[in-house]
């Protein structure tokens, strides 16, 4: 006695509460990446992959290839057909493994997004990205409100720059601040056995939460980062240059931590001020990641104000977004969760949003779906409660917040005792 298989494209029916209805909700879902890639947003990908297979009413799930651009040109793939064991082994690994895209659209661009959803039959729209997504997110769901179209549409946060509002903090930067960390406690170790200069450019425009990251890579009093400068204070050229002189001359070397986004009063970003030409990004913005130019001009007034003579810069640039060997185990369990929870909200809670991340006990995660008009185009700032009076460096309640999300296993540092010999030459 034979048995018919299920059609996978079928349409079902369920009960809207808010609407005291039957609305007609889609077999198919499409999830979507958005927005610079990180070491765990694959995590999110097959969390919704994977818990979406636990419902009975999903019958096919889609990703869209290199976000909305993809959407809009129709290039899905369908994941269903994805075995569990790939899944896994991809969630591991960093980077964007549906691509992703730099594109922000606006009305128009998001009502193609929608025509597209409403012609392959989509009952739930997942997209994974920071601040921009959850705009365009926004929009997809007021123009199938408007259209009296069933669509679910959830966005789920990422950001290595933990600038969403109404996050404790955001899936991707704990990876990236975890290998901040690691990178400036080498960098300590490697400027004490060489003293001088050594000045770290990190990624953060409007928050420096990354650049704070820095300061957990301390372990002795004397250690790097010295000094601290993020885009919540303003950066004035002739204080820097006095807090390195100053900072030298008690150590005999100084290692700087700063944040690509530093800025006069005026609001000028300092790499635009200190050189003669710069690239823009598609936003219109200074081009800050990855050229290089802010460590080589802050180094350039080291060497020429200061007269001293070993200075070093680097450019963090793209490094920590999706470093393979350094990912806080913390960071991945949650980018799985957040995938689960907005599939399970999609499903049961039958109204759209963003996942938020909260913090409760010592520390321990919670979710909750945030209003998307709440996060939507807004940009979180590092609270003043973590950034020192001093303006060079972040408070204990930093520390405390951000060490419980950078994992386990943290590499350490050591020093060696000095027991120092008499000398018999040079008395």
């Amino acid at each position: 006695m034979g048995f018919a298989l299920p059609d996978l494209d079928q349409v079902y029916y369920s009960f809207d509460p808010w609407k005291n209805e039957m609305a007609v909700v889609s077999g198919k879902i499409l999830v979507a990446q958005g927005g610079g890639p990180t070491a765990v947003i694959n995590q999110s990908l097959v969390g919704v992959a994977l818990e979406a297979r636990r419902f009975g009413t999903i019958g096919r799930i889609y990703g869209a290839l290199h976000g909305v651009r993809g959407i809009v040109d129709e290039n899905f793939v369908d994941l269903t057909q994805e075995t569990t064991h790939n899944l896994e082994l991809v969630a591991c690994t960093p980077s964007s493994a549906l691509g992703s895209t730099r594109d922000k659209p606006d009305l128009a661009y998001c009502q193609e997004i929608f025509k597209v959803l409403q012609a392959h039959e989509i009952g739930h729209f997942f997209y994974i990205g920071g601040n921009d997504s959850s705009d365009t997110v926004r929009i997809v769901s007021e123009e199938a409100r408007k259209a009296g179209y069933p669509l679910r549409a959830i966005h789920i946060p990422k950001t290595i720059d933990n600038d969403l509002v109404g996050n404790d903090h955001t899936p991707g930067y704990p990876s990236a601040a975890r290998f901040v960390a690691q990178a400036f406690a080498g960098a300590n170790l490697d400027n004490a056995a060489l003293p001088g200069v050594y000045v770290g450019v990190v990624m953060g425009r409007h928050a420096g939460f990354l650049t704070a990251a820095s300061a957990l890579g301390k372990k002795f009093p004397d250690d790097g980062p010295h000094l601290i400068y993020l885009p919540e204070r303003t950066f004035v050229l002739e204080r820097f240059l006095a807090d390195v002189k100053a900072t030298y001359a008690r150590y005999g070397r100084c290692v700087i931590a700063v944040s690509e986004g530093i800025h006069d009063a005026s609001g000028a970003p300092i790499a635009a001020l200190l050189a003669k030409d710069l690239e823009h990004d598609a936003h219109g913005n200074v081009q800050l990641s990855g050229n290089g130019a802010l460590a080589d001009l802050l180094c350039e007034e080291i060497k020429a104000k200061l007269n001293i003579k070993r200075v070093r810069g680097d450019t963090f640039g793209y490094l920590q977004r999706s470093f393979i060997g350094c990912v806080s185990d913390v960071d991945q369990r949650e980018a799985r969760e957040v995938g689960e929870k907005a599939v399970q909200f999609a499903m049961w809670g039958n109204r759209d949003g963003s996942v938020a991340i909260k913090r409760t006990g010592f520390y321990s995660a919670d979710y909750e779906l945030l209003p998307l008009d709440a996060v939507a185009g807004k940009t979180r700032v590092m609270e003043d409660e973590f950034i020192a009076p001093s303006g060079t460096d972040v408070t204990d309640a930093f520390r405390m917040y951000l060490r419980p999300l950078l994992g386990s296993g943290m590499p350490d540092a050591f020093r060696l005792r000095h027991n120092p010999v008499t000398k018999v030459l040079r008395v």
